[in-house]
């Protein structure tokens, strides 16, 4: 009995030692694999990616700002962090300096978009987010508000959000139930509404089951023709100047 506990310890010191091993072994593996993020700030592109690949790192340029302070072309700031620790093949993001600010922020306001685009583009800035907004007062495509104002100084990024106008906002309707209705007296309804009579189909007429009578082949709508179906239906909101098409017998 005691020879069997005796094994039986053995055994659980063994098999002890092989799991601490194990992590140890994986433990070593795991941190094997990672790696210091360097200082790239102050470097140029081409130095900061030499430094990120000696470590196994790519570096990969996000944004690019104006700076007083940092020389154009230098890198600005890093993410992640300088000495934080991470695995080979993590990406560190970094944002360019353009130095300081010597383009001139031009008024594009009252011009297209095309043309403001055009504009912005031609003196090496960029086009930033574009923001719609129904105005009455304002032509349709036409750009309302911009973002630097033009001539500002001391700006951070070579980028100009543009508001353009989508002019004034369409006036809506609900689709009324035009069903069993004249097709004269509905079209003239539309168009007093602003609305526009599209596609109009004839549908045949079923004949009688108990005298064999064939259907009635369909004939050229009329204004006294009967609206059986309509598109769009019965109570969908519309624009101004929406086609409704209609079905009639």
């Amino acid at each position: 009995m005691r020879q069997f506990f005796r094994m039986l310890f053995l055994v659980l010191v063994l098999m002890t030692v092989a799991l601490i091993s194990a992590l140890t072994a994986m433990q070593m593996a795991i941190h094997g694999r990672e790696v210091t993020i360097p200082k790239l700030v102050g470097m140029s592109p081409t130095e900061a990616e030499r430094a990120g690949a000696t470590n196994g790192l790519q570096v990969v340029i996000e944004r690019q700002f104006y700076s007083a302070d940092v020389p154009e072309g230098r890198i600005m700031t890093q993410m992640p962090a300088p000495g934080m620790k991470v695995r080979r093949g993590w990406s560190i993001r970094v944002a360019q300096s353009l130095g300081p600010q010597r383009v001139a922020i031009p008024d594009v306001t009252g011009a297209s978009e095309r043309a403001a685009e055009l504009n912005i583009r031609r003196r090496g800035l960029a086009l930033g987010s574009i923001a719609q907004v129904n105005l009455p007062e304002a032509p349709q495509d036409q750009v309302v508000s911009q973002s630097p104002p033009a001539n500002a100084s001391g700006i951070s990024a070579p980028k100009i959000n543009l508001l353009i106008s989508n002019g004034p906002e369409s006036a809506t309707y609900v689709m009324p139930n035009l069903t069993g209705q004249p097709l004269g007296s509905a079209t003239l309804a539309l168009q007093d509404a602003g609305m526009r009579v599209g596609k109009v189909t004839v549908v045949s007429v079923p004949g009688s089951i108990d005298q064999q009578v064939p259907p009635a082949p369909p004939s050229e709508p009329n204004p006294a023709s009967m609206i059986v179906t309509q598109t769009p239906s019965p109570g969908q909101k519309i624009a101004a100047g929406s086609i409704v098409n209609f079905e009639v017998r």
